[in-house]
């Protein structure tokens, strides 16, 4: 299992690559709430590249901060791609930054649906650039292992854009 430190540290490496480029990062958070804005504000210095955090846990935050589709919210439910994907559009022009990263999911230990087992967690990149990623996880940890799983791959996701 992945500790928070070691997240800190893969944070400072995404970190050191946004400021070299001088661009901007966000988060749009559901299931992790605000993980991973901690983990990268771990860094001295974070706020040279970390615009900010959206924990979106309802429904409505989700429509009012990020402009998520309420019809898409229906019908898909919060833990999808699609959903996902609108989470770090919205991210993006919530801050004016240059990446997003999302997630949202069901951490467990309850809360899993026909289809959608606990520890199912959807994640997006989305660049102003263009530039886009979606990944899909089913963790089998617990809720706290599961959100530092999450909080890994979104890290790990924003250096693979780093790094393109």
């Amino acid at each position: 299992m992945v500790t928070q430190e070691e997240l800190v540290e893969l944070a400072r490496n995404v970190g050191e690559k946004l400021a070299r480029r001088n661009l901007l990062c966000a988060t749009a958070e559901s299931c992790t709430g605000g993980l991973i804005g901690h983990i990268i504000t771990e860094n001295a210095g974070s706020s040279a590249y970390f615009a900010g955090a959206a924990v979106v846990y309802s429904y409505a935050a989700k429509e009012r901060l990020l402009g998520v589709d309420h019809a898409r919210l229906a019908s898909e439910g919060a833990v999808s791609a699609a959903v996902a994907q609108q989470m770090a559009q919205g991210a993006v022009k919530l801050f004016d930054a240059d990446v997003a990263v999302s997630v949202t999911g069901i951490a467990g230990p309850g809360g899993g649906l026909p289809g959608k087992p606990t520890g199912t967690v959807y994640l997006h990149l989305s660049a102003a650039d263009g530039y886009a990623r979606d990944a899909h996880h089913v963790w089998e940890a617990d809720r706290s292992g599961n959100k530092l799983l999450s909080a890994q791959v979104a890290l790990r996701m924003l250096l693979d854009y780093l790094d393109a």
